[in-house]
């Protein structure tokens, strides 16, 4: 690859977030092409492909990391698939976006994370979106001038107006509240030491036997708290809005106050629907500045620690869910190539 030329990437999954990103990279992101495509299903991977000249398609992820032009991998496919993908593209030394989970698990993450190791530099990063979310980084920038004081807690807001058929009790913290998880870290700086989680009376819109909402309470080393409102079905729209209570103020994201309208004795504005509509500008500005990184021959971004941080927070979460009361989270040593 000369200095030049386009990053050749291979997208693993061509599902909903694995299509989106392939139509990122042809038509909203620049030095980067779409080389190959992966997927379990034939047949979705080559109608993915065909939209993308000299793009190939593939059943085998090994298979697609071997094709001459793929400089790099993101990997889009279910969570349980992530692993094996991730040990397969350090096999080629191949630079990695990883949409969440890193891994399902803190066990598996582990795994990754030495074998990051061995190889003895970073070539992963994290899909936690919202790190590249303009009001996020607003919010990370007003909260590192020290303007507002310490951080004394967080309230975070996440609801989508209904939840897929196959979501269990268990998916709402491990697919949703995971990004709380990391935004929580990434804001205040501070590891999650443990996790509380209670169960108010279901919705009488959620699905048989989902507990949803839940109430979730972070508890962190610097002694701030962090609580999450997680609802799934809450029928309107896909909110995700967050306040700072600091020692000198308060800041708050997500009211979606861009455009109010007044009429007809009615004010207000419009709420997104989904995660793709909500956090697009993200999503974009997530995958040009990994292409633009890995260009440099450069890691930036989340890392395999912020994935295997927020894996075990999510495990310490749903065993809270499931036994109740509080779950203490005991992290590894952080290695000094995260630090």
């Amino acid at each position: 690859m000369t200095e030049r030329a386009p990053l050749g990437i291979a997208v693993i999954g061509t599902g909903r977030m694995g299509a989106d990103h392939v139509r990122r990279i042809h038509d909203v992101t620049s030095g980067a092409r779409v080389a190959a495509v992966v997927d379990v299903d034939a047949e979705r991977a080559k109608a993915v492909a065909a939209r993308v000249d000299g793009c190939t398609a593939h059943t085998d992820p090994a298979a697609a990391m071997a094709v001459p032009g793929v400089d790099a991998v993101l990997i889009a496919s279910p969570g349980p698939a992530h692993e094996a993908t991730l040990l397969a593209a350090f096999e080629h030394d191949l630079p990695v976006l990883c949409e969440k989970p890193l891994t399902p698990d803190a066990a598996s993450a582990l795994r990754v994370l030495d074998a990051e190791l061995r190889l003895g530099h970073r070539r992963v990063q994290v899909g936690f979106m919202r790190r590249y979310d303009p009001e996020y980084a607003q919010l990370k920038a007003l909260l590192a001038t020290g303007r507002l004081g310490r951080p004394l807690m967080v309230h975070n807001r996440h609801r989508n107006a209904a939840s897929p058929p196959f979501f269990t009790s268990s998916m709402l913290i491990s697919d949703s509240v995971a990004h709380e998880a990391d935004a929580t870290r990434w804001l205040l700086g501070h590891e999650i030491t443990a996790v509380t989680v209670l169960r108010p009376t279901p919705s009488a819109s959620a699905p048989d036997a989902l507990q949803d909402p839940q109430f979730v309470v972070f508890e962190t080393g610097g002694g701030a708290l962090s609580d999450v409102e997680i609802f799934v079905n809450c029928g309107f729209g896909y909110q995700v809005q967050a306040e700072v209570v600091c020692e000198r103020g308060t800041a708050r994201i997500g009211d979606g106050h861009a455009l109010v309208t007044n009429t007809a004795g009615r004010w207000g504005g419009t709420i997104a629907q989904d995660f793709t509509e909500r956090f697009e500008t993200a999503y974009d500005r997530q995958i040009q500045a990994w292409v633009d990184a890995t260009r440099r021959g450069e890691v930036t971004g989340p890392s395999t620690w912020d994935g295997y941080a927020a894996a075990a927070v999510c495990e310490a979460g749903v065993r809270a869910l499931e036994n109740g009361g509080r779950v203490e989270i005991e992290l590894a040593e952080k290695p000094a190539l995260y630090a």
